[in-house]
C-alpha cells in the first residue's frame, strides 16, 4: 500500500526522514505495529518523567512553601515549612483591585523572608491569568482543596466549603468527586455580604444576631435577589432581626444541599471550609443541626479560611514548583504594567465626546418639578408617602399642585421606624403663628402606597392607600402629559407601564430575578469603595466599558472579576454596568423587540435613574430622548400626594350640598393621620404565632400598635399569611364566598375517594401527590381500587416535604413541583400502621389524552412524562426500603393499549413487586379496572366543566369578576402556587381553573407556535374563552424554571392581547412571598377598571351578540349542552369555529407563508442556521446541486446572542435564542433583499422545545415587518406545514448520509491526531484538505463506489499522520443537548478548552441522533407504537449500516481509530440505566454515549446541556449518580449553558475534572510501572514482554 501523496504534502516539512513505504501496511495488522509506538511513547513519557522528578527534588529539597489564594473576593497567603506547618499567613479582601492587593501581600511577605528562596504556586479563580503572566506553577483550586484535606484532615468523608462566589462539595469516601455551584451563586459569601447589608450590619454582626433567634422563617437562598424579596417584607413588617440573620443561615445550609448535593446524600465526617464557615460559627450550626451531625463527625480545622493556599503550598511542591525569592517575583509582578486581556468584549463609551455629555446635561437640567416654600404655604396641603423596598419616600404638595417639601432615605429594614422619623420631622417644618402656635398649614388627606402600605395604613392611620404602579402613573402624567411609557428601576423591582389614552394597557414587573435593579448596583459600588455618585461619574468618563451580559447579577460579578483580571478600570466596569441594567429591563423584562416601541412621550423614574450612565444608557439603546424628572426617586411619593389631593377635591365635592347643623364651623376635612404627639408615643409590640386557618399552618408576624383611643378597638397588622384567614385573626371576618375552584377542584379531585380498608385489601399501593397525578388520581385510585388494593396518598406538601427530598435532587435548575416529588415519595416510605404501602406507582407517560383533535399533538411535558426515571435512580432509600417503587412507562392516551400495557407490566414486569403472584391477575379484571377508572376520570372532568359553567352563571347573575387563574394541573398545590386563589378571592374576584372552560373555545388554527403539550392546548383554549367574555380575565402562573413556559406565556399573551384584554403572568417557585403577586393582581384590577369605561369594549360586545356563543350567554336548564359527555368534546356551539361569531380582531390564527415553486425558480436566497460547523457545511453543497439557493449563516458571533435575547423570550433555552439571533442578524444585515429570502430550519417533532424553533423565528420576523418571509421546517413528522417549493427527494437523502457520515469520521480523525501532533497545523491542515475534498465530491454527487475509496483514504492519511506521544493524554468525552454538544459558541469553545488543557477529546458523531430517531418505533412499543412502525424502523436502521459500512471496515483496520458502537449496541448500554421509551431531547442516546464513552476507555464525561434543559434534567443529570454507582471509575461533570452563564464558572468546573481524570491516568500509570518492575524484578532474563504487555494494555484503555 502506498503512502498517501497528500500525507506527503502536508507532513514533508515536519519529518526530516521519509517513513518507509511499508509502514502504513504494517499499522494496519495491529499489535506487531504496536510496539514502536509504545517505545516512542515510552521514551516520551520516560523523558517527561525525569524532567518532573528532577523539579519535584528541587522543590523538595526547598524549605519554604509559599501558596497563594486569589479568590472571588479575597487574597489568602500562606507559608509553610517542609512539616507541612504554617509559618506566616495573610487573609485580605481585594475590592476587585486584585493586582494591587496581591503585591501588597507579596510585599509584607518578602519583608518577613527576605532571603530565603521558596517555591512558589498560586491557585483560585483570579489565579490562573496571574500564574501565566509570572510563569509560576497553578495549582487547580479543588485540588488544592484535595492536597489539604489529605495532608491535615485525613479522616474527612465529605468537605463542604464557601468561598466568596463559589460552593464546594467534595466526597473523599469513594475516590474523589466534587461539585461546584453552576448557574447560581445564591448561598457563598458574597449572598451573605449583601444579606447583611439588608440588615444593615457585616457577615460578624449577622452571626452575633442569629445567636439569639428564636424562630427560623423560610428564606429562598437560590438568589441573593429573591432572598431580598422574601428577607425585605419580613424587615417591613417587624419580624426580628435575630431570627432573620438565622433564617439566612438556613437558607444558605439548604442552597448548598440542595444545589450541590445533587442526589448524593453528605454522610460520614464532615469538613468545613473557606472563610464564611470559619468566622461564622451560627452558619455552621445551621449545617450539624440540618444534616443531623454528631459531635465526633463534626471537622472544623483550625485555619479552614487558609485551607486552600496551604494546600496549594503543598501541591505545587508535587507539581514541582521552581524555588526562587519572593523579591524577583515582587519585581516581575510590578513590572506587568496595566495588561489588557481579551476575553471580555469592550463597548463603545457612552459619550463620544465633551459636546454630547454637555447638550445631555443641560436637556436634563431643565426637567424640574414646581415648587413653592412650604414655610410661606398657608392653607390646606397633601401628603404622599411611598414606602418601597429598600428606600423610604415622602412628599408634600399645596392645592396647586406645587412640592413644598419631600424626603428620600434608605429605609434601613425598619420601615415603621423611617415612616415614624419622616413624618415628625414634617410636622417640625410645618409653619405655625408665632402668637397662638396654632398651625398655618394642615395636611388634608395623606395616601400611602409601595411594600409598606398595609404597614402604615394601620400603624400611623394614613388616609388612603394606592397601589404603587397607580401612583407612579398619577405622577408622570403630572410631569409629562401625554405620557405613553413609564420606566421605573427601583431598589429590588422594576415596573415597566405602557399607557393608551391615559390608562395603564399593559404592566411589566420583573419577577423571578432582578438583577439590573438599584440596590444591585448599589452593592456593587460599595464592594468597589466608592458610593453611588463616584460611581457614576466614573462611568460616563469610562473609555471602554465591558460587556457585562444582562443575565444573573452574581455571574455579572464573575464577569466583572474576569475584566479585572484582565486589566479593565473600574469606570469601564461601572459603565458596562450601567449598560447592563438597561439591556436587562429593554430584553429580559419589558421585552422591546424595536427600539420605537417605547413611543416618544418618555418617562423615567426610580431612584437609578438619577445616575447619569443609567440614564444615558437608556437613551442609547432605546433611541429616544426621554424625560427625567429632578425628584426621578420620588415619583411614587409625588403621585401619591397627587392622589391625595385628588381624593379630598372628591370628598368635597361629594359633601358640598350637605347642610351643616349650626353648631359646626365651615367643614374643613382633615387627615386622620396621627398627630405628633402620637407618632411619639407609637410603641408597637411584635408577636410571631402560627395561623391555624389551614392545613399551610403559616408563620404570622403580629404586630400590635395598642387600642384606639377613639373606638377602642385594638389596632393590628398580621402579615406572613398567604391568604385572607390570617388577616382576620381577632377581627372575626367572614371568609370570602365568592367560587375558588381551586379549592374545589382539590375537595374533587383528591377527598371525594375513601380507600378500601386494609383488612379487606389484597395489597397497599402508595401514591404520590406529585406531578400529573394531579389530573390523573381519579383514574389511578379507581383502577387498584377495583383490583383489591388499598390506595394511600401522601400528605399535602409543605415546606418540610422540599425539605425531606432534598438531599436527592439532581438537577438544582429543575422546577419547584419536580422537586417536591422526592418529599412525596419520602413521606410514602415513612407511612406506618394500616397506611404502610407494599409498592409506590407513579408510572411515566409521553402521551396525556387528547382534548382538542385540532392540536398537533398531545405530549406531556419531558418532565412529567419521565421525572419517575429520575426519582428511581436518585433516591437511595428506594433502593433499602422493602417498598418497591413502580414506575412503568404506559400508553395512558389510548385505553386499548392500556389495557394490553397494564396486564404485561402487571402479571410480568412487576409482578413481584405489586404483590400479584399471590394474586394472580387475569386480563379481564384489567380490563374492567380501566374500564371503570376511564369511566371515573370522564366524571371528574365533567365535573369540572360543570362547575366551571355554574360558576360562569353565578358571575352573570351577581355582577362578579372572576380569573381564569390558568397553569398546570399540579399548580393546584398550595405549597405551589401560594395560596394566590385565595388572595384573588379576598379581592372579591372568583378564581376558575384553565380546564373548567377550556371546553368552551375553540381556537382558529394554525395558531403561532407548535402546539404538541396537551395542558397547553387547554390553556390557549382558555385564553379563548376569556376573550369571549366581558366579566373573565386570565392569569398565567408560571413555575420558575418551566422551559415550555417561554413558549406558552408569549401565545397567551397574543391572544389575549389580539383581543385588547390585560395579560398578566406570575412567576412562582419555591419562595412565597406574594409582594409581586399582589402588586400585577391590584394594577390588573386598576387597568380593568379604567378599560372599563371604553368603547372599544361595546363595539365587540356589539359584533359578538349577533351569533350567541356559548361562553357569553349560560342557560343553566341546559347545562348538558354545555358539558359534554366526554373531555375529548367541546361544547355545543364551538365545536366548528364557523358556527361562533368571534368579536372582532380576536382570531388567534397566525399566517404561515408557504415556500412556493416560484420562489424556488426565481433563485431566493435560502439561509440556514450554523447548529454543527462541520456537518451543516457539507450539507450546503447538496442543497445547491437540488437547485436551491442555500447559504449556511457564518459561526455565530456575540452580536447573534444579543440578538437572539431581543427577539426571543429570555427563558427560552440557549439553542433557541442562538438559532433565533443568527437569522435576524442576518435578515437585518442589509446582505440579502428581503423580498427574495427564505428562512431553512430542522425541526424534530419530539416533546422538546426545540420543535418550536420555527414559531420562534416567525414571531421575530413579524415583529420587525418581515413577516412575508416564509420559514420552512425539515422534519420527519408532520407539523402541519406546507412548502410546495420544496422537496427533500430521496436522493438528497441518501447524499446527506453520506455527508453526515464525512463530517462524523473527519471530526473523530481530527480530535483524535491534533493532541499529538508532531508538527503543530498538521492534523488540521489535512482536515481542511479533505473538507475540501468532499464538498466537491457533494457538490456533483456521491455515489458509494467513491464513497468507499475517500472513506479509505481519510483513515489512512490521519493513520500515518506523525504523532508523539500518542495515548498519554487523559480522554474527556463531550455529550450532551445537540446543539450545545456540536456548536463551538454554544459550548464556549469547549473541544479546544480540553486540548488546551492536555488532553484528547473524544464526541460521539451526529449521525447516532438520527439513528435515534428512526429507532424510535422499535422501542416505543411498551408506549403505543405499533409494530408496523417498528418494522419501519429496523428497515431504516439496516439501509443506514448498509451505507456505513465501508466507514466501519476501514475504522476496524485502523491502527488508531475504533468504529463506534452499533444503535442496538448503545440501547442495550442504556437500557441497563433507564427505559428506552426516554425519547425527548437526546432521550437515552445521551444515556447510552455516557456509558459507551466510560467503557471504551473515556471515563471523563462532560455533560453539556443549556441551561434549564427539560429532557436532561432526566436523561443527563440524573443518571449521573446511578453510573458512578455501576462504573466507579467514571468522572462525569454536568454543565449548563446560556447567554449569562459564567465562563469562569463552567472553565473551573471542567478544569476540575480534568485535574481528576490526570490524577487517575498517573494513578493508573504508577499501577503499570509497578507491575512491570515487579514482573522485571522476578524475571530479570526476560523483561520485554511483560513489559510490552502492561504497555499494550494501558494504550488500549487510553485509546
Amino acid at each position: 500500500m502506498k503512502k498517501s501523496k497528500y500525507t506527503e504534502i502536508i507532513t514533508e516539512a515536519s519529518t526530516s526522514e521519509k517513513a518507509p513505504a511499508g509502514a502504513a501496511a504494517d499499522s494496519a495488522l495491529g499489535c506487531a505495529s504496536c510496539a514502536p509506538r509504545v517505545t516512542a511513547a515510552e521514551e516520551a513519557r520516560a523523558n517527561a518523567a525525569e524532567a518532573s522528578a528532577a523539579a519535584r527534588a528541587a522543590a523538595e529539597a526547598c524549605p519554604y512553601h509559599i501558596g497563594i489564594d486569589v479568590g472571588s473576593t479575597t487574597v489568602k497567603l500562606a507559608v509553610l515549612d517542609n512539616d507541612h506547618n504554617i509559618l506566616w499567613a495573610v487573609y485580605r479582601r481585594h475590592h476587585a483591585d486584585v493586582r494591587a492587593t496581591i503585591i501588597e501581600v507579596l510585599r509584607e511577605a518578602a519583608e518577613a523572608y527576605p532571603a530565603e528562596a521558596m517555591t512558589i504556586a498560586i491557585t483560585g479563580s483570579g489565579g490562573l491569568l496571574l500564574s501565566q503572566w509570572l510563569g509560576v506553577a497553578f495549582v487547580q483550586e479543588v485540588i488544592a482543596s484535595k492536597t489539604a484535606v489529605e495532608t491535615f484532615i485525613p479522616a474527612t468523608d465529605v468537605a463542604i466549603e464557601l468561598g466568596g462566589e463559589d460552593a464546594k462539595i467534595i466526597y473523599f469516601d469513594h475516590g474523589i468527586e466534587q461539585r461546584m455551584n453552576g448557574t447560581c451563586a445564591g448561598g457563598t459569601g458574597a449572598f451573605i455580604d449583601q444579606m447583611a447589608a439588608l440588615l444593615n450590619t457585616d457577615a460578624g454582626g449577622l452571626n452575633e444576631l442569629a445567636a439569639d433567634h428564636s424562630t427560623i422563617y423560610p428564606i429562598a437562598s437560590r438568589c441573593g435577589v429573591f432572598a431580598k424579596t422574601d428577607v425585605q417584607p419580613l424587615l417591613n413588617e417587624g419580624a426580628r432581626r435575630e431570627d432573620i440573620a438565622a433564617s439566612i443561615f438556613q437558607s444558605v445550609v439548604t442552597q448548598t444541599i440542595s444545589g450541590l448535593a445533587c442526589g448524593r446524600p453528605i454522610r460520614g465526617n464532615v469538613a468545613f471550609l473557606g472563610g464564611p464557615l470559619q468566622y461564622l460559627p451560627e452558619l455552621r450550626k445551621r449545617f450539624y443541626e440540618t444534616l443531623e451531625l454528631t459531635d465526633e463527625a463534626i471537622i472544623v480545622p483550625e485555619n479552614a479560611h487558609l485551607f486552600v493556599a496551604a494546600g496549594c503550598a503543598i501541591a505545587g511542591v508535587g507539581e514541582g514548583a521552581a524555588p526562587e525569592k519572593l523579591a524577583d517575583v515582587l519585581v516581575r509582578l510590578e513590572g506587568l504594567g496595566d495588561m489588557q486581556g481579551s476575553e471580555v468584549v469592550r463597548l463603545a463609551p457612552l459619550f463620544a465626546n465633551d459636546e454630547e455629555l454637555a447638550e445631555f446635561r443641560a436637556r436634563h437640567d431643565g426637567e424640574r418639578v414646581r415648587r413653592a416654600s412650604l414655610a410661606d404655604y398657608r392653607g390646606v396641603a397633601f401628603l404622599g408617602i411611598d414606602a418601597g423596598s429598600t428606600t423610604f419616600k415622602a412628599a408634600l404638595i399645596g392645592e396647586d399642585g406645587a412640592l413644598l417639601w419631600s424626603t428620600y432615605a434608605s429605609n434601613k429594614g425598619d420601615v415603621l421606624g423611617c415612616a415614624k422619623a419622616a413624618v415628625a420631622e414634617l410636622y417640625q417644618a410645618l409653619p405655625s403663628d408665632p402668637a397662638t402656635g396654632a398651625p398655618l398649614v394642615t395636611i388634608g388627606h395623606a395616601t400611602v402606597t409601595g411594600y409598606g402600605e398595609g404597614l402604615l395604613l394601620e400603624a400611623l392611620r394614613v388616609d388612603s392607600g394606592e397601589i404603587e404602579t397607580v401612583a407612579h402613573l398619577r405622577g408622570a402624567q403630572e410631569m409629562l402629559p401625554g405620557v405613553e411609557f413609564i420606566l421605573d428601576i427601583g431598589g429590588q423591582d422594576m415596573k415597566c407601564l405602557r399607557v393608551k389614552d391615559g390608562v395603564i394597557d399593559h404592566i411589566m414587573l420583573n419577577e423571578a430575578c432582578s438583577s439590573g435593579c438599584g440596590s444591585f448596583i448599589e452593592s456593587f459600588a460599595s464592594g468597589l469603595n466608592l458610593d453611588v455618585a463616584e460611581f457614576a461619574a466614573t462611568a460616563i468618563s469610562a473609555e471602554n466599558p465591558v460587556d457585562l451580559g444582562s443575565r444573573c447579577t452574581v455571574f455579572m460579578n464573575s464577569r466583572v472579576k474576569q475584566a479585572q483580571k484582565e486589566g479593565a478600570t473600574v469606570g469601564d466596569i461601572a459603565a458596562g454596568l450601567a449598560i447592563s441594567v438597561i439591556k436587562n429591563a429593554l430584553f429580559k423584562v419589558i421585552k422591546i423587540r424595536d427600539p420605537h416601541d417605547v413611543g416618544t412621550q418618555v418617562i423615567v423614574q426610580g431612584g437609578t435613574f438619577l445616575n447619569d450612565a443609567v440614564l444615558r444608557a437608556f437613551e442609547q439603546l432605546s433611541e429616544v430622548n426621554a424625560v427625567r424628572p429632578d425628584i426621578a426617586g420620588n415619583m411614587g411619593a409625588f403621585g401619591a400626594a397627587l392622589l391625595a389631593r385628588d381624593r379630598y377635591e372628591d370628598m368635597r365635592r361629594h359633601t358640598e350640598g350637605v347642610p351643616l347643623s349650626p353648631d359646626v364651623g365651615p367643614k374643613v376635612f382633615t387627615s386622620g393621620l396621627l398627630s405628633l404627639a402620637e407618632i411619639e408615643a407609637l410603641a408597637p409590640t411584635h408577636k410571631t404565632v402560627r395561623c391555624k386557618g389551614c392545613s399551610n399552618a403559616c408563620l404570622l408576624t403580629v404586630n400590635d400598635f395598642g387600642r384606639d383611643p377613639a373606638t377602642g378597638v385594638r389596632r393590628r397588622f398580621i402579615t406572613g399569611n398567604r391568604c385572607e384567614k390570617g388577616e382576620s385573626l381577632g377581627t372575626g371576618t367572614e371568609k370570602s364566598d365568592v367560587p375558588n375552584l381551586f379549592e374545589w377542584k382539590s375537595r374533587r379531585l383528591f377527598d371525594a375517594y375513601e380507600p378500601i380498608p386494609a383488612e379487606d385489601a389484597c395489597g397497599t399501593v402508595g401514591i404520590p401527590r406529585a406531578l400529573n397525578l394531579y389530573e390523573n388520581y381519579p383514574f389511578w385510585f379507581t383502577f387498584f381500587t377495583k383490583l383489591g388494593y388499598r390506595v394511600v396518598l401522601s400528605d399535602p406538601s409543605t415546606k418540610k416535604t422540599y425539605e425531606a427530598g432534598i438531599e436527592s435532587m439532581p438537577s438544582e435548575s429543575v422546577c419547584y413541583p419536580a422537586k417536591l416529588s422526592h418529599g412525596h415519595i419520602m413521606n410514602l416510605l415513612a407511612k406506618e400502621g394500616d397506611d404502610a404501602v407494599d409498592f409506590i406507582w407513579m408510572p411515566c407517560s409521553k402521551w396525556e389524552r387528547q382534548e382538542d383533535e385540532t392540536a398537533g399533538n398531545h405530549f406531556n411535558c419531558p418532565i412529567v412524562a419521565s421525572y419517575p426515571e429520575a426519582l428511581r435512580l436518585n433516591i437511595d432509600e428506594l433502593q433499602e426500603a422493602p417498598v418497591a417503587f413502580v414506575a412503568p412507562w404506559l400508553p395512558y392516551h389510548d385505553k386499548d393499549k392500556l389495557k394490553e400495557r397494564l396486564y404485561a407490566e402487571l402479571t410480568g414486569t412487576f409482578r413481584d413487586e405489586v404483590g400479584a403472584h399471590e394474586f394472580p391477575i387475569t386480563q379481564k379484571q384489567i380490563d374492567d379496572a380501566v374500564d371503570a377508572a376511564w369511566a371515573e376520570d370522564e366524571a371528574f372532568k365533567r365535573d369540572i366543566r360543570r362547575k366551571g359553567v355554574e360558576t360562569l352563571a353565578w358571575m352573570e347573575e351577581t355582577g362578579t369578576r372572576g380569573i381564569v387563574l390558568a397553569g398546570r394541573p399540579y399548580h393546584q398545590d398550595p405549597e405551589i402556587n401560594h395560596a394566590i386563589p385565595e388572595l384573588l378571592t379576598s379581592f372579591g374576584l372568583a378564581v376558575l381553573t384553565e380546564d373548567s372552560v377550556a371546553h368552551l373555545g375553540q381556537l382558529e388554527r394554525p395558531i403561532r407556535v407548535v402546539d404538541q403539550w396537551m395542558y397547553h392546548t387547554r390553556l390557549y383554549a382558555a385564553a379563548k374563552v376569556v376573550t369571549q367574555r366581558k366579566d373573565l380575565d386570565l392569569i398565567q402562573l408560571n413555575s420558575f424554571g418551566c422551559g415550555l413556559d417561554a413558549l406558552t406565556t408569549d401565545q397567551v399573551q397574543e391572544v389575549l392581547e389580539a383581543a385588547g384584554k390585560v395579560y398578566t403572568v406570575l412567576k412562582i417557585d419555591e419562595v412565597s412571598n406574594l409582594g409581586a403577586a399582589r402588586i400585577r393582581v391590584r394594577s390588573l384590577l386598576a387597568a380593568l377598571k379604567d378599560q372599563a369605561d371604553r368603547e372599544a369594549e361595546a363595539a365587540a360586545d356589539a359584533a359578538a351578540e349577533k351569533r350567541g356563543c356559548p361562553a357569553t350567554c349560560i342557560d343553566l336548564n341546559n347545562l348538558d349542552k354545555l358539558v359534554p359527555a366526554s373531555f375529548t368534546e367541546k361544547a355545543d356551539g364551538v365545536v366548528a369555529a364557523a358556527e361562533v361569531e368571534q368579536r372582532e380582531g380576536a382570531s388567534t390564527e397566525f399566517e404561515r407563508v408557504q415556500f412556493t415553486e416560484e420562489m424556488r425558480d426565481a433563485g431566493y436566497t435560502i439561509l440556514a442556521p450554523q447548529m454543527a460547523p462541520y456537518h451543516f457545511e457539507l450539507l450546503v453543497p447538496i442543497f445547491k446541486r437540488a437547485g436551491y439557493n442555500a447559504v449556511l449563516l457564518p459561526s455565530v458571533d456575540h452580536g447573534a446572542v444579543d440578538a437572539g435575547l431581543k427577539y426571543v423570550n429570555n427563558d427560552i433555552c440557549y439553542p433557541s435564542i442562538l438559532v433565533t439571533g443568527q437569522i435576524m442578524e442576518a435578515v437585518l444585515s442589509g446582505k440579502y433583499d428581503t423580498d427574495k429570502l427564505a428562512v431553512l430550519i430542522t425541526q424534530t417533532g419530539g416533546g422538546c422545545r426545540a420543535t418550536n424553533y420555527i414559531s420562534l423565528i416567525r414571531k421575530a420576523l413579524k415583529s420587525v415587518g418581515l413577516g412575508h418571509i416564509p420559514v420552512i421546517a425539515i422534519s420527519f413528522k408532520d407539523l402541519g406545514e406546507e412548502n410546495p417549493g420544496f422537496k427533500i427527494t430521496p436522493k438528497m437523502l441518501y447524499q446527506a448520509i453520506y455527508a453526515l457520515q464525512y463530517g462524523d469520521l473527519l471530526m473523530m480523525c481530527l480530535y483524535r491526531t491534533r493532541p499529538y501532533e508532531v508538527e503543530p497545523g498538521s492534523a488540521n491542515r489535512l482536515f481542511d484538505y479533505w473538507m475540501d475534498a468532499c464538498k466537491h465530491q457533494l457538490q456533483r454527487g456521491v455515489r458509494q463506489s467513491e464513497f468507499r475509496r475517500t472513506v479509505r483514504r481519510i483513515v489512512e492519511d490521519f493513520d500515518t499522520l506523525p504523532l508523539a506521544g500518542e495515548g498519554t493524554k487523559p480522554r474527556v468525552g463531550v455529550v450532551g443537548e445537540i446543539l450545545v454538544k456540536f456548536h463551538p459558541t454554544a459550548n464556549n469553545q469547549i473541544v479546544d478548552v480540553i486540548e488546551r488543557e492536555g488532553c484528547e477529546a473524544v464526541v460521539p458523531g451526529l449521525i447516532e441522533f438520527f439513528l435515534f430517531g428512526i429507532a424510535g418505533g422499535i422501542f416505543q412499543q411498551p408506549i403505543g407504537k405499533s409494530k408496523k412502525s417498528a418494522l419501519g424502523s429496523r428497515i431504516g436502521l439496516a439501509a443506514v449500516k448498509k451505507l456505513r459500512k465501508p466507514v466501519n471496515d476501514a475504522l476496524e483496520k485502523s491502527a488508531r481509530f475504533h468504529p463506534p458502537a452499533d444503535i442496538y449496541e448503545l440501547a442495550e448500554y442504556a437500557e441497563e440505566i433507564l427505559s428506552l421509551c426516554n425519547s425527548m431531547g437526546e432521550g437515552w442516546l445521551l444515556t447510552a454515549e455516557m456509558v459507551e464513552l466510560i467503557r471504551s476507555g473515556c471515563p471523563n464525561v462532560v455533560c453539556t446541556q443549556p441551561f434549564a434543559c427539560l429532557p436532561n434534567h432526566v436523561v443527563g443529570k440524573a443518571t449521573i449518580k446511578e453510573l458512578r454507582r455501576r462504573y466507579p471509575e467514571s468522572n462525569i461533570v454536568a454543565v449548563d449553558y446560556d447567554p449569562g452563564a459564567s465562563e469562569v464558572n463552567q472553565l473551573n468546573r471542567i478544569k476540575l475534572m480534568i485535574a481528576v481524570a490526570k490524577a487517575n491516568l498517573a494513578e493508573k500509570e504508577a499501577e503499570a510501572r509497578a507491575a512491570r518492575d515487579a514482573a522485571r524484578d522476578g524475571a530479570p532474563e526476560d523483561p520485554e514482554p511483560v513489559a510490552e504487555a502492561v504497555e499494550v494494555e494501558t494504550t488500549e484503555v487510553a485509546r
